[in-house]
Order: structure tokens, then sequence, then C-alpha cells
């Protein structure tokens, strides 16, 4: 049994303590919080004790710890996790400084301790197979990789003003999975983006609308659109082109039925948001980091694919900024 910490008990923490309570060979055996509230909240669904955090990094009896806090607290509790010699599961990004990922890199390689960065939609069963079925060669050779994503409508300005903007707080997730399916790093980026959503985005120095185009080093190409509105529902769809055909994954709906009357056919709306859409992807990455942990080997993605993700994304902000293209080291 590998016992885990929650170190963050707000959403995030709730849907993994939540994936965990579906798993039998692993348990949140303390959660820890700022906030005591939610500390409590989240101890009373799962049984577990309320910690410290220092205090649960540094408790014998925990094998792992889960950081699901505040982007900007991620780097001090990687460290104090690693020299505790503790699994670690960290949701992205894994810090907004490259720099500083790069120390947490060092940390975990000379503790030799599993890092897992969150990355769950690899873990989606629908984009896993279409990423499995490109690597069996069904459509031959990859050219043109599209990703969709778009929320159903925008965070709160409170969290825009921390987020480090769209680039790395909501596309990060699909530069990761582009990474996924080409299996080919990117060596050039260009970027667009507008506020066409919310003007108090703007006013917040971000943008709601963005789209990115990578290309890498054998010419594979991405094309990847973000927006902060579908008023139909969360949107995630991917389509790749390749040699010798195409694959897809598509939304997944609220139902499968359809109805068709004399006015067409009508379907229902997309499932409304991402706690929906990728519940069996969260369970299915936390199973794969316990095996990982319980191996003592490094999962994937792991903390190199974090700093990747990251780069990408910092070089996207860039080229938004500049109007230029950008060449990845």
């Amino acid at each position: 049994m590998l016992n885990i910490g929650i170190l963050g008990c707000g959403r995030i923490g709730q849907v993994h303590a939540a994936s965990l309570d579906l798993i039998t060979d692993a348990r949140v055996a303390a959660v820890a919080d700022f906030l005591p509230e939610a500390a409590q909240a989240l101890a009373a669904k799962s049984g577990a004790p309320v910690m410290e955090g220092d205090a649960l990094i540094n408790n014998p009896d925990i094998d792992a710890v889960v950081i699901g806090t505040p982007t900007d607290t991620h780097y001090e509790l990687i460290q104090k996790a690693a020299k505790a010699g503790k699994a670690i599961f960290c949701e992205k990004p894994v810090d907004m400084s490259v720099q500083r990922i790069k120390e947490c890199q060092t940390a975990v390689e000379q503790a030799g301790v599993t890092f897992l960065t969150a990355f769950n939609r690899r873990f989606d069963p629908n984009f896993a197979a279409v990423q499995s079925r490109l690597a069996a060669g069904e459509i031959g050779t990859v050219e043109l990789l599209t990703i969709l994503s778009r929320d159903p409508s925008p965070p709160p300005l409170s969290y825009i003003r921390s987020s480090g903007g769209i680039f790395r707080d909501m596309m990060i997730h699909d530069l990761d999975l582009a990474r996924f399916m080409l299996r080919e790093d990117p060596v050039l980026i260009m970027a667009t983006g507008s506020c066409l959503v919310d003007p108090d985005i703007g006013a917040a120095g971000d943008v709601d609308t963005a789209a990115v185009m990578l290309q890498t080093a054998s010419g594979k190409i991405c094309q990847i659109s973000n927006s902060r509105r579908a008023t139909y529902g969360y949107d995630q769809r991917v389509e790749v082109h390749g040699s010798k055909g195409m694959l897809r994954a598509d939304n997944i709906l609220e139902s499968s039925v359809e109805v068709a009357t004399k006015e067409g056919f009508r379907r229902a709306p997309a499932q409304h948001f991402f706690l929906e859409r990728y519940s069996e992807a969260y369970r299915l990455e936390m199973v794969h980091f316990i095996q990982a942990a319980k191996a003592g080997v490094q999962p994937s993605p792991n903390i190199e694919d974090g700093l990747k993700a990251q780069i990408l994304a910092d070089a996207a902000a860039t080229a938004l900024a500049t109007g230029q293209p950008q060449r990845i080291a």
C-alpha cells in the first residue's frame, strides 16, 4: 500500500483524492493546506488526518506527495519532498521559471525520486489510443496535427492575473500533447492572439483567443487553437493527418442520444468541463504514478516533459509579444 500525502486541498487536490479512493493499492494518508477549512473538508471526505505541510513531507510513513498547491509554491515543496526521498506527483506547470524547473530537475535526479508532471491529457483513453495507433504506423508518417481546446467560459480575473497567461496556463497542456503525439520536439513556433471574449482579460495583460503553429526538425506541423469561450461545452478535439490516412478523436458528449426531425439532426452538447471530461484520465494518471513510484522508476510525463512544455509556452508568449517566430534550442 502506497501512502500518499496531498498538499493542496482545493479543486485539483479533491480530484486526486477521489481518484485514490478508486485505487486499491494506494491511499490518502494525510492532507495539508494553508486554508484550514479546505484541509478539514478533504480530511472529512478521505478519512485522512490533517497535517502541517513540512510535517507531512517529512513523515516517514508517507511514501509520496501530490503537489496541487499554487504554482509559486511548487519549487520549495519539490525541493523539500526530493530531499525527504518522496515520490512526487506535481501539477502543471512545475514552475513559471525554466531555470527554477531545471533546479528542481537537479534535485529530483540527485535524490533519485520518482517525479510525474501532471499532464493528464496523455492518459485520456481516446487521446492515448490515437497516440498508440500513430506509433504503430496505422496512418503512416505524421504530417499535420491539429489540436483544438476551448473552455466553456473564462476563469475569474483573479486567476487570470496570476496564471502566467494563456500559453503557460491553458495551452501548456496542448503543447505537451503535441510532443506526445508527434514523438518529436518542435524546433520552431509561431503565435497569434486576440482578446475577443472579455476585454477585462486584455486589461489584465492576457489574451483569451490564441493559436500557435509548431514545426519539428523533420517538417511535421502542429496547429493548436485555444479559446476561453465555447458556448456548446468543453471542446477537446484532436486530428492527425498522415501519409496513409487520418486519425481523429472527437468531443465526448453529455449523451449519445440523437434526435432527428424535419428540422434536422440534433445531438447533446459536449461535456461541460474538465472534471467530467477527464475524470478517467485523472484516475489512469494516478495509477501510472503509483506503479512508477512502487517500481522506483520515472513515469511519463516526467520532470523533463514539464521543462520542455514550459520552454514551448515561454516561446509562444515571446512569439506573440514580438510578432516573430521563435527557434527552440
